[in-house]
């Protein structure tokens, strides 16, 4: 019996598909490892390991280690800004923005705190690996772009807001009991009072 003819455009879609699914598991490990492991654990065998994929595989979809934990940074910084557009759906008023990242926030560190940890470690890294610069500061200069609805506002007070934002994060992942989004709402309402071209509705 004649076998059908598979479809030369099928099994290259699904070939793309498989090695995008098996890049995808070689930078959550690396996450993993890193917020396991720290840092120095990283490496083409630990990885591998992790992933459940042949050390020879690493390699092949990474030129380099920089590049493996810069893909793995990128990956986290997108993750952060599709919150944040998740976040704008919640937002009726203005006054909302306060509770609305708190609940994030206290999500990402309850929730996602091993994977939060290791971009932060990775994000800390940076200062050291020029390579790794870049996408560090993805997440600020993305994030940013959202301020009055793209339109900005004045550049101290929004650097000022990231940075406190950042560090947020840096305490509760140090905290013996992560905070809580009734925690951390005033600690958001504070700090938003001076940024006072939030004004607009509905926009960050």
């Amino acid at each position: 019996m004649t076998q059908p003819r598979r479809d030369p455009a099928e099994e290259t879609d699904g070939r793309r598909a498989k090695g995008e699914r098996r890049r995808r598991a070689i930078i959550d490990a690396a996450l993993r490892v890193v917020a396991r492991d720290g840092v120095g654990a990283v490496s083409h065998r630990n990885i591998a390991r992790e992933a459940s994929v042949p050390p020879a595989s690493i390699a092949y979809y990474f030129d380099s280690i920089d590049d493996l934990l810069v893909a793995a940074l990128l990956e986290g910084c997108e993750a952060l800004i599709a919150q944040v557009d998740q976040m704008h759906e919640q937002v009726q008023q203005r006054t909302d923005w306060p509770r609305v990242i708190a609940e994030n926030l206290a999500g990402v560190l309850r929730e996602h705190r091993e994977r939060t940890l290791g971009e932060y470690e990775l994000y800390l890294l940076a200062a050291r690996r020029p390579a790794l610069r870049p996408a560090a500061r993805r997440w600020i200069e993305a994030a940013a772009g959202y301020v009055n609805g793209g339109r900005g506002g004045d550049e101290p007070v929004v650097r000022a807001l990231f940075a406190a934002l950042d560090g947020i994060l840096m305490q509760g992942l140090i905290a013996d009991e992560p905070p809580t989004a009734d925690d951390l709402e005033p600690v958001l309402r504070f700090l938003v009072q001076p940024v006072d071209y939030l004004r607009d509705r509905g926009h960050l």
